[in-house]
């Protein structure tokens, strides 16, 4: 782990997702996901976050974007009946949120949870957090040993 630090942010304070239709989109993310959603420019930019200070800025884009399921977005839930009921809920409700597809919910690097594609091909984890949290990761510190000997 590197000591250096060139730049000193405040904090990490938002990132960007693409939409087509702020408004659709919108209605996905208040009433399916549970986010807070602000329009701050009228018809060209949509904030949304959850209980905190960053944020995700959604900007409408025409083109359709092509993402991998590993560029995705994470909501964490407090069990995994949590996450069942999670992803019972996409299913029911696949068609009237646009949702293109609702994976299997499965146990991955320590926690369970699904991945879902949204109306505009962004994708979202719903996990539960195998008995740890984020500050917990990052007290262990690093957990992968790099090579010894010269590297090609």
């Amino acid at each position: 782990m590197s000591t250096l630090k060139l730049n000193r942010p405040l904090r990490l304070s938002h990132g960007t997702l693409s939409c087509r239709d702020l408004a659709a989109s919108r209605r996905f993310y208040e009433e399916f996901l549970g986010l807070d959603c602000v329009e701050h420019v009228a018809g060209r930019a949509m904030m949304i976050r959850l209980g905190g200070y960053w944020t995700v800025v959604c900007l409408p884009s025409p083109r359709e974007q092509k993402l991998d399921v590993h560029n995705h977005w994470g909501l964490d839930l407090e069990s995994r009946a949590a996450v069942d009921i999670a992803r019972a809920l996409a299913l029911q409700h696949q068609e009237d949120y646009g949702i293109r597809r609702v994976l299997p919910a499965r146990e991955l690097h320590g926690d369970y949870g699904f991945y879902l594609e949204d109306r505009d091909g962004n994708w979202w984890e719903f996990q539960c957090l195998g008995g740890r949290d984020y500050d917990d990761i990052f007290r262990a510190g690093d957990q992968v040993r790099a090579p010894e000997g010269p590297q090609p």
